[in-house]
């Protein structure tokens, strides 16, 4: 059983930055593309930052420029570095699988708060 356990949100105002963490248990989180997705209330779960196992990204438009995936594999992490922010970047942030036809079960995300 794979568990994802997200860290590094809170408030923030709008143009600061914040830097997540995601943990992952078990030896397959290395040969799979991992992605952050974000939910806002009220909103459907996106996909906003996705990398390959190998360091490939790719950004929703929303988010290019701005934030940026990376991942250390012998540490089981990756991170998302976000960078000015917008009070539409607010919502609950997970990290999971991205090249699976179904995700492992989600952590508990963290919330990111970006106040005008």
């Amino acid at each position: 059983q794979v568990q994802l356990v997200e860290s590094g949100g809170g408030l923030v105002q709008a143009g600061g930055s914040l830097r997540l963490s995601c943990a992952v248990s078990g030896s397959i989180f290395s040969i799979n593309t991992m992605g952050w997705y974000r939910q806002a209330p009220g909103k459907q779960r996106e996909l906003v930052a996705v990398i390959s196992s190998g360091g490939a990204t790719n950004y929703a438009d929303s988010v290019k420029g701005r934030f940026t995936i990376s991942r250390v594999n012998a540490k089981n992490t990756v991170y998302l570095q976000m960078n000015s922010l917008k009070p539409e970047d607010t919502a609950v942030y997970y990290c999971n699988v991205a090249n699976q036809p179904f995700p492992w079960s989600w952590g508990q995300g963290t919330q990111v708060t970006v106040s005008s």
